[in-house]
């Protein structure tokens, strides 16, 4: 499961045969360490994304929508300035490295022709992308500045003369003619394991799934040329692969590799990538631009059930105020036995059978003055009820809140973060730093459509992501007629079927979305509230998103990734 250099060497050749001789019509950077640029070519646009993310870089065409930031990175600015309506004339790789070197002519300011190369290095947490003038092989910019602090080998810095990564001492097995070497592995390691190590570290550009697959086709037959070549060919000619291995664990590869489970071919490797990368790479985006939002949810939950807790033992003190008063009363009925100074009584329980009760006294006030103190401590404890049966109502439901912003958060793609920022600025849980300076009148902000999909029969079903969208879906976007749905007692998100009579398998789908995009994700039997938006209502002052409900039906449904997938419109 890697982009090798093999892998690489079939990624070539797909964007050459898609991208030559295209022209660079947009360029953007949606992620800090990510490039979305628009080539027009065989007059088609095509998205080449090219990603420096050291746990997902990659270079491929994507078919999923970006969000790009509305203020663009300098080296956006940089890429716009040379590289806007350039002509990619080549895409070349390094010997078969993870290296990919996409060669534009360009004009200058002046109108003369250029030379350009962006090169894209893909090596876990040291990926880099890099613009070069090929007239001097001098730096323009990278996506990652390299510092001679950093990297004493070579300096990836604006004005630096660009190095090749170190050349390992490795064959290119494209253009490899003597088998000698092989041969003697395969005598000296007749184990698949130790022979697939033992190729690592002559033969370049092979992940730990590619040797492993290389062993197996060279322990077919005694002939190695033959099946080192039929190995290798196939990355000419990709069968996009993706599959089960061992310990419940996928692949992506160029071909079917021997021993894999459950293969699913692709009519591309860049179609092979986005299904492989696009939930996961999603997560990780979520996790780096809701950093600040996942540690104030989290701080506001620690503070919350911590408060709770004390809440709950101040409410369990209060169990005693019948004592008090108890005591105050008894004291009152013997005040004549009791005398200034003592400093405890025993006297009959009128409650209790007149059994002996023990009361304790302050040798500092009178007798009607301990007295009056029980009564008022049995006061203050009443009174006390009242409040912390208010506070704790209050606690939960901020508990309640918090632990449904965590549900939305991991559940969320990066633009549905936009929304749920702006929620906890609203609700002062955030510092809104774009807009605290008071002079300037705050720009009413526009929240994201729900997300779309279509049941089997056509209906449409709407779903939304966030409190914000939750709220103007039901009360705003959806008539009354309409159907809604929300998980039972679970934080989810509200689900609108627009149909006055929806179908049962409708609302089974519906129901399905409902459980998917709620807390219960990953359980099963999950029971989903649906009733009509007309019996749906919102308290006046409480938070968004909440509402109560009456008049509903409920179905139990297992939330599934692929009916979610089926409706997907």
């Amino acid at each position: 499961m890697s982009f090798d250099g093999s892998f690489t060497h079939s990624m070539k050749n797909e964007l050459l045969g898609l991208l030559k001789t295209g022209r660079v019509s947009r360029i953007n950077q949606p992620y800090p360490n990510e490039l979305i640029l628009t080539i027009r070519a065989q007059s088609t646009n095509q998205q080449l994304l090219l990603s420096a993310n050291p746990t997902y870089a990659r270079v491929q065409i994507t078919k999923i929508p970006y969000v790009n930031p509305s203020v663009p990175s300098n080296f956006t600015m940089i890429l716009r300035k040379h590289l806007s309506g350039a002509i990619l004339t080549d895409i070349k790789q390094l010997d078969n490295d993870r290296v990919l070197r996409f060669m534009f002519t360009s004009r200058n300011e002046l109108g003369d022709q250029t030379s350009l190369c962006l090169n894209v290095e893909i090596m876990a947490r040291h990926s880099n992308i890099i613009l070069i003038d090929e007239a001097n092989d001098k730096i323009i910019d990278a996506i990652k500045h390299v510092g001679s602090d950093v990297n004493r080998y070579r300096i990836l810095l604006p004005g630096a003369t660009y190095i090749n990564p170190p050349k390992q001492d490795l064959q290119d097995p494209f253009v490899k003619t003597e088998f000698e070497d092989i041969d003697h592995l395969i005598r000296e390691y007749p184990n698949v394991d130790v022979l697939a190590n033992g190729l690592k570290k002559i033969i370049q550009g092979l992940g730990n799934d590619t040797s492993l697959a290389l062993a197996n086709y060279l322990h077919r037959d005694s002939n190695t040329a033959a099946n080192f070549h039929n190995f290798f060919e196939q990355f000419n000619s990709p069968k996009p692969t993706f599959s089960h291995i061992a310990n419940n664990k996928i692949n992506f590869t160029a071909f079917p590799y021997p021993g894999t489970q459950k293969d699913k071919h692709y009519s591309t490797l860049s179609e092979l990538l986005d299904a492989y990368y696009a939930s996961r790479a999603q997560r990780d985006r979520v996790r780096e631009q809701g950093a600040v939002l996942i540690q104030v949810v989290k701080k506001q939950l620690k503070k919350n059930r911590t408060k709770l807790k004390r809440l709950n033992r101040d409410m369990k003190e209060t169990d005693n105020a019948n004592e008090y008063r108890v005591k105050g009363e008894i004291l009152t009925a013997y005040l004549n036995k009791v005398e200034r100074g003592m400093t405890s009584i025993e006297l009959p329980n009128y409650y209790d059978q007149n059994n002996l009760l023990t009361i304790s006294l302050s040798n500092q006030q009178s007798p009607s003055e301990n007295a009056q103190r029980y009564f008022k401590k049995y006061q203050k404890l009443k009174n006390a009820v009242k409040y912390l049966t208010e506070q704790i109502k209050l606690t939960r439901a901020e508990i309640d809140y918090f632990e449904n912003i965590q549900s939305q958060i991991e559940l969320a793609k990066p633009e549905d973060l936009v929304d749920i920022r702006y929620e906890l600025e609203q609700g002062h849980y955030l510092k809104d730093h774009e807009h605290n300076n008071k002079k300037k009148k705050a720009k009413r902000r526009k929240i994201n459509k729900p997300e779309v999909f279509e049941a089997s029969d056509g209906t449409e079903i709407l779903v939304g992501k966030n409190n914000l969208q939750n709220e103007r879906l039901t009360m705003h976007t959806a008539d009354k007629r309409e159907t809604w749905l929300h998980t039972k007692n679970i934080p989810g998100s509200h689900v609108i079927i627009r149909s006055f009579d929806p179908s049962d398998q409708t609302i089974n789908e519906a129901a399905t979305l409902a459980a998917y995009f709620s807390k219960a994700r990953d359980s099963t039997k999950v029971p989903v509230d649906f009733t009509k938006v007309k019996h749906v209502r919102k308290p006046n002052g409480t938070k968004p998103g909440y509402v109560i409900y009456d008049n509903q039906q409920t179905v139990l449904v297992d939330p599934s990734e692929d009916i979610v997938s089926q409706l997907q419109k």
